[in-house]
């Protein structure tokens, strides 16, 4: 098998300008393409740093046809909620300040992995997205 990377996301957004400024601002993205379209439109790509991670984000043309998610997103079949890493859920809800709109949580889950907590906000476009440390892998999880 050659090459593969899991490489990007698509974001439909309302303000993809607020969306971009969101992901760059708290996760360290930072633009990397704009792809003009034929129809005056454009897609913005917005690179992790440090990773071949890329979010793509497109400007919205509709209203949503369902509510916007809640607590830790919704629970039909779909993307449930995008997630980082960091080292500390209280430092990174102090650096968002106002603009931590928390949906869920902060939460231990201690019983299941000593150190694991987490928070859900919601991004510029209601996209739930969880802040998670103190999350390991299994030594030796079941097998599938």
């Amino acid at each position: 098998m050659g090459l593969q990377i899991f490489s990007q996301v698509a974001l439909t957004c309302k303000d993809p300008i607020a969306t971009e400024k969101f992901y760059s601002k708290y996760f360290g993205f930072k633009r990397a393409r704009v792809a003009k379209l034929p129809d005056g439109d454009q897609i913005v790509f917005i690179k992790m740093a440090d990773s071949a991670f890329y979010l793509e984000l497109f400007k919205a043309k509709e209203e949503s046809p369902v509510p916007p998610p809640i607590n830790d997103g919704p629970q039909y079949p779909g993307v449930r909620q995008l997630a980082f890493k960091v080292d500390s859920v209280d430092g990174k809800l102090a650096e968002m300040g106002n603009e931590a709109k928390i949906t869920l949580g902060p939460l231990n889950f201690d019983d299941y992995i000593p150190g694991w907590r987490t928070v859900w906000v919601a991004d510029p476009d209601g996209n739930i997205v969880e802040i998670s440390q103190g999350f390991t892998d299994e030594d030796n999880p079941p097998p599938l």
